[in-house]
């Protein structure tokens, strides 16, 4: 199989020649060249264990990598995580469930595609024999999971970008804290949407991107999506058959990469109802299902961090479909976003796709409900997605972070701490980070003074 680039002028590449670039030359995003039917083989998937399931449907993609190799690395990956199950799915009353995407070594959902990332880069390291630079852009969750997947793996370095003073302490801690030499923890004086701007711009000048072996892995890399896409249809295989058909996915979502991985299931084939995209005081996203209009403004901080973004880097991929893969029409709509901050869609499913906010106060009365309902407790960015729940389907709400990453908040909400040992483990280690300005050049000159 090979991929091509959204925006239609980047010869086609293998699995492997697009995972390891991340970008596109020509500043699009890698999609695979023809998506597969897998509903045939649906039936078959139904009992298989996590990784097995993960196996399968990376084969599907990744076929200039040997079966054996992609079995290797997934064993590998979710061998590190705490829960039997790797993402179980819990039954919290007759209407709703919760998809716990927690279990991983950074007790966060990113953990899922990044520990894949990280031991697939490592994999091509020992093929070729030549180092890698990882460069990313974080809102709180990202930058901790890509530094766990390449935590101490040879030939490779990790420069992660993240808003100063805008990410929880403790997300900063599972970036600053870890004490190997080949993470570079660079806090940036600007939002997110500053330091993924900078980051794209870096990726666009070839001859850096080239010298330094450049790779991405942001949401934009093509692997990320994909190994999201796999527990959206583990959690589905699990249903009852006669709760399949009529399930709705209830994603906290502020760049779009985990919502679009299981629209994507819905385009290969797998039966699911719809998608309800949460999100926080942010919502961008929330008013462009609402009105079809896509209108950039400025962030405000909130007791979801994660999801305090404006600029969502997959929504170009969700573009290039509902432009019919039209990818001269597409340059031009990103070209006006661009300038102008501003588009209107003609034309969305609105059967598929429905959406809420919370407000930051809401997220507290959310967090204190669900507790008192449920004796549940969930984190801010799951909170948000159990605002405005539709009771004529199955909700499966993703629970995309471990509460005790976010203890002020459940403590104003709940008046409990939650706890966990490694979160405990670095509050007594040192923070090593370095605070740069949100500009290309200064980044570049770090990179270029630490690269491998």
């Amino acid at each position: 199989m090979k991929f091509i680039s959204t925006r239609g002028q980047t010869e086609p590449h293998t699995f492997t020649q697009a995972v390891a670039i991340g970008l596109a030359p020509d500043g699009g995003l890698f999609l695979p060249e023809r998506l597969p039917d897998i509903s045939p083989r649906l039936s078959a998937w139904r009992n298989l264990s996590y990784a097995e399931l993960c196996n399968e449907f990376l084969a599907l993609f990744a076929t200039d990598v040997p079966l054996d190799v992609i079995e290797q690395l997934t064993r590998r990956s979710y061998a590190t995580f705490t829960h039997p199950e790797i993402a179980p799915l819990k039954k919290l009353d007759d209407r709703t469930y919760v998809l716990e995407l927690f279990h991983g070594p950074t007790l966060a959902f990113k953990d899922f595609a990044l520990q894949l990332l990280g031991n697939f880069y490592g994999w091509q390291g020992e093929q070729t024999g030549r180092s890698i630079n990882v460069l990313g852009a974080t809102s709180g969750d990202t930058g901790a999971a890509a530094i766990h997947g390449l935590l101490g793996k040879p030939r490779t370095a990790i420069f992660i970008l993240y808003p100063e003073g805008r990410v929880s302490p403790l997300q900063e801690r599972q970036m600053a804290c870890t004490g190997a030499a080949n993470v570079h923890a660079l806090a940036i004086d600007g939002s997110f949407d500053d330091a993924q701007n900078a980051l794209k711009n870096i990726f666009g000048e070839r001859d850096f991107a080239a010298k330094h072996r450049l790779s991405a892995v942001n949401s934009i890399n093509l692997l990320r999506v994909l190994a999201q896409c796999v527990y959206y249809l583990y959690a589905w295989l699990r249903l009852a058959e006669s709760e399949r058909l009529n399930v709705e996915f209830v994603v906290p979502t502020g760049n779009f990469g985990n919502v679009f991985a299981g629209w994507l299931l819905q385009r290969m084939g797998v039966p699911i109802q719809s998608f309800k995209i949460a999100t926080n005081q942010n919502d961008i996203l929330h008013r462009f299902f609402l009105s079809g209009e896509y209108r950039i403004d400025t962030v405000q901080p909130s007791l979801a961090p994660s999801m305090d973004i404006q600029v969502a880097s997959n929504f170009e991929r969700f573009l290039y479909y509902s432009l019919d893969e039209d990818s001269a029409k597409l340059r031009t709509v990103m070209a006006d976003l661009k300038a102008n901050g501003l588009y209107r869609f003609e034309n969305f499913d609105r059967d598929t796709f429905s959406s809420s906010c919370a407000t930051d106060a809401d997220i507290t009365g959310i967090i204190r409900r669900v507790y008192e309902r449920y004796q549940y407790v969930v984190d801010p960015h799951t909170a948000c997605a159990f605002q405005e729940l539709n009771r004529d389907r199955i909700s499966i709400v993703l629970s995309t972070a471990h509460p005790a990453k976010f203890p002020a908040a459940l403590v104003d909400a709940i008046g409990t701490e939650p706890t966990h040992p490694a979160l405990d483990a670095l509050k007594s280690r040192p923070i090593v980070k370095h605070l740069l300005p949100a500009t290309e050049a200064a980044i570049k000159a770090y990179i270029d003074q630490h690269a491998v």
